[in-house]
């Protein structure tokens, strides 16, 4: 930045460590004694957190940009003199209102102590519960994934929105979005460049579809899911660790948990857990680079989105089989694709670092069970992202009543008894729970 001399700095988080990294920067910044506006935008990011979080570390505007299509605007904003004043001075306002309504918010909120939230989690009669063993026990990998047979598994509406093409009801979604009558045009030719691009892809084997999925016999145990040898010896092999809702609501009649959802111990059943990890990007770095040497930045776009789409319809196909095949505990299952985009199927796949279990170091545990690096080459970043970037992962729960929920917000006395549980500190846990933190650390 200083040695380019750059007139505004612009910052982009996709998973929740980049929050504190982003927090790091500003700090540095003002150490630093910078004198440019710091931009703050990305999938993972908000208005709430950039105001309270990260704009009172640094004493330049810092700004949240809601998506690429309002960072000119707001770069206009803040390098025309005639108007920058202004601007900052309604920016820095606005920030402060947030940062008193978030305050408020959180002296009004009341959260039961964790003992009590335990004591209402989901109810299941695991009496009456019939549990489906898999058809094998540990891992089976994926490798040369035909990508030619995930292509009526893709959902084209996230495709869109990474583009900002968004239509309006009724018009929202794909194939309606042709119709709006503001997007629908620039929609279209979108979607036939990428039918194009996918062909070719396609035709010549430009991306590789490499994945693997495990089953491990396990119980819960409180709010942990203990897995068993896959030899059925009864010696554990590892934990997931799950954390509880706590907020009350107008209703406080369950609190759940991931671990709910998976027999307990004192049941005297063994139930199954399932864990997975595919990735359709092996190869989109080379097929960027190609389109980087010629400047042909929308390609670029195009490449990743269309690697990103066949890798949440890879997840789809996979968890399908496991339905229907692999564990087997729905072999009549029969849906379309819109049946399956609405998640009409029974089971969930809940990722961590996503709502139903928020912490990323779970990915860990994951990465170990199956040795999903060597077994695929798919790899875990410093800050738990995957990589190849056009990947997802996560774990396979079978019971009929398994659905998602989001934690929410936790408190100290929760975090607590997490970080032993995991055998981490407090402080760490908070870094990557911060998101979730019910106070201030």
């Amino acid at each position: 930045v200083i040695e380019e001399k750059a007139d505004i700095l612009g910052l982009s988080g996709l998973i929740t460590p980049s929050l504190d990294e982003m927090i790091y920067v500003a700090k540095e910044m003002e150490r630093m004694d910078l004198k440019i506006p710091l931009l703050i935008g990305g999938a993972t990011t908000s208005k709430q957190h950039t105001a309270v979080k990260i704009a009172p570390r640094y004493s330049e505007p810092t700004i949240h940009v809601l998506d690429a299509s309002k960072s000119v605007v707001v770069c206009t904003s803040l390098l025309d003199e005639k108007i920058r004043e202004e601007y900052v001075g309604d920016i820095a306002e606005e920030y402060q209102e947030v940062r008193e309504d978030h305050y408020e918010n959180l002296r009004d909120k009341k959260y039961f102590p964790l003992e009590k939230a335990r004591l209402l989690k989901t109810k299941i009669d695991w009496t009456s519960t019939n549990i489906t063993r898999p058809k094998f026990l540990g891992v089976q990998n994926f490798l040369n994934f035909d990508l030619s047979s995930l292509v009526d598994y893709i959902d084209w509406k996230p495709f869109f929105d990474t583009w900002q093409l968004r239509g309006k009801y009724p018009n929202s979604k794909y194939p309606n979005i042709f119709k709006d009558e503001i997007v629908g045009s620039e929609a279209k030719k979108l979607f036939d460049d990428a039918q194009v691009m996918l062909a070719e892809i396609l035709s010549k084997n430009q991306l590789e579809g490499r994945g693997c999925v495990g089953f491990f016999p396990c119980n819960s145990e409180g709010d942990d899911v203990i897995l068993w040898d896959t030899k059925e010896t009864g010696a554990e092999i590892g934990r997931f660790h799950g954390l509880r809702q706590q907020e009350e609501r107008e209703i406080n009649t369950c609190f759940a948990c991931i671990s709910d959802f998976i027999a307990p111990k004192e049941s005297g059943k063994t139930d199954y857990i399932g864990a997975f990890a595919v990735s359709a990007g092996f190869g989109t770095e080379e097929l960027c680079q190609k389109f980087e040497s010629s400047h042909d930045d929308y390609n670029v776009i195009l490449v990743k989105a269309l690697a990103d789409r066949l890798a949440e319809a890879f997840a789809e196909k996979l968890h399908e089989m496991v339905r229907q095949d692999l564990w087997g505990y729905v072999r009549e299952e029969n849906l379309n694709a819109s049946a399956l985009h609405k998640i009409s199927y029974q089971g969930i796949r809940p990722a961590p670092g996503y709502p139903s279990q928020p912490d990323h170091t779970e990915k860990e545990t994951m990465w170990k069970l199956l040795d999903i690096e060597k077994n695929t080459g798919i790899s875990l970043t410093q800050s738990l992202a995957m990589h190849p970037a056009a990947s997802v992962s996560g774990l396979y729960f079978a019971h009929p009543e398994a659905s998602y929920f989001s934690v929410g917000k936790i408190n100290k006395d929760q975090v607590t008894d997490y970080a032993a549980r995991k055998g981490a500190s407090i402080e760490s846990m908070e870094k990557w729970l911060s998101v979730n933190l019910a106070y201030e650390p």
